[in-house]
């Protein structure tokens, strides 16, 4: 049986210890508040977090967690720069685009 309108779990490939430490250097250490966000998204989908979860603590909406781990598998930390934008327009939950940087 399908369940229509429920989509799939996404979360991020598996992380190295050596990823895992850098994710929370920058998660700790990070002055860009994008390249933030994303390494504190990316860290708690590593520790099985849930996108629903992760979109409740970090108030981002799903598309956008989705987008985050799925770039982050294909690119890596290249991916949590603030120059690579994710696909989906509304970036935080209420507000239409992402903050100009």
């Amino acid at each position: 049986m399908v369940v229509v309108g429920l989509r799939p779990s996404v979360f991020v490939r598996p992380v190295s210890t050596e990823e895992g430490r850098r994710l929370q250097r920058i998660s700790r250490t990070a002055k860009d508040p994008v390249r933030l966000r994303r390494a504190i998204v990316v860290l708690m989908s590593a520790q099985g977090q849930t996108v629903k979860d992760i979109t409740s603590l970090m108030r981002v909406g799903e598309d956008c967690v989705r987008d985050f781990i799925h770039a982050f598998n294909e690119r890596g930390f290249d991916a949590l720069d603030p120059k690579c934008r994710p696909r989906h327009k509304g970036y935080l939950k209420g507000q239409g685009s992402e903050p100009s940087h």
